[in-house]
């Protein structure tokens, strides 16, 4: 409770220096959660990024659309490639696929741990009620000890989108229970973030974000980062981004930098080609 408690406080003064520095907005078209969900009547696909925020939206790909994230961050001892897969399989429903390909951490490289689950949207946003989401991923432990939890995990959380205006909020409240490498039984994790995101001039944004976990086990203690970082779409379907978060506290780096991709590739389920049907691709010889 009060790692949430510090988050809601210190997240007050990051929304208010964030907006101080955005300025004016131009009325430019952006590839983010509100314009998905708001989106036009054709059938044009818009990205819809979690990058670069630990948070999730509750917001979701449009049916049938494969999207993919991929990122690398570098801090003191430690780099990573991180890739996240998401698939609308069926409406309000995401299939997530997980990976870190590249891992290093104090010297130490190799593959990353890797993660499946879903996301599934409750209710959309109306009025004053907001988007409301659940999402589960189980994390797979194929990195060797030294580089990932040592044992299969389960993370649980609610996700809560709220516009205002060209103000987007993003809320998650979770739980994670991580299996003990050498023992049975899990420990017990909880996760909160804030994140905010406001469209600046012409493609670009920004966005912010406190999160934190809270103390896992004796030997691994509570964490809160501190993020910011600008994105640039450089089509609806196609998001760059870039930053860096600061260890607010805990067992992590002072300072990580990051960057990374959000591309849409295709509505797998309009790939299939269209046939013409034999009656009008046949037609009747002259005698």
């Amino acid at each position: 409770m009060r790692i949430a408690v510090r988050i809601i406080l210190v997240s007050m003064g990051l929304f208010v220096t964030g907006t101080s520095l955005l300025g004016q907005t131009a009325d430019t078209t952006h590839a983010t959660p509100q314009n998905q969900q708001k989106g036009p009547a054709t059938d044009e696909i818009i990205a819809v990024p979690n990058r670069p925020t630990f948070a999730s939206t509750a917001e979701m790909v449009q049916l049938g659309v494969f999207e993919v994230e991929y990122g690398f961050e570098a801090a003191k001892g430690h780099q990573n490639i991180n890739g996240l897969l998401k698939w609308g399989a069926v409406k309000n429903l995401e299939l997530w696929f997980l990976n870190n390909p590249v891992e290093q951490d104090s010297g130490t490289a190799g593959l990353g741990d890797s993660g499946a689950g879903f996301k599934y949207k409750l209710f959309p946003q109306k009025k004053a009620r907001p988007t409301l989401a659940v999402l589960y991923i189980a994390t797979l432990p194929t990195a060797r000890p030294e580089l990932g939890v040592g044992a299969t995990a389960h993370l649980a959380q609610i996700l809560v989108s709220k516009d205002f205006g060209k103000h987007h909020f993003d809320v998650n409240e979770g739980v994670q229970f991580v299996g003990r490498p050498l023992s049975s039984g899990f420990d017990r994790t909880y996760f909160t973030a804030l994140s905010y995101f406001r469209p600046l001039r012409g493609k670009w944004g920004y966005t912010g974000e406190i999160a934190g976990f809270s103390r896992r086990n004796a030997t691994t203690s509570a964490t809160m980062t501190l993020l910011n970082a600008a994105t640039y779409s450089l089509s609806p379907r196609l998001v760059l981004d870039g930053g860096a978060y600061v260890a607010a506290y805990g067992q992590l780096p002072r300072v990580t930098v990051f960057a990374g991709v959000t591309y849409s590739i295709a509505n797998l389920y309009h790939l299939r080609p269209s046939h013409r049907s034999s009656s009008a691709s046949i037609s009747p010889s002259a005698n």
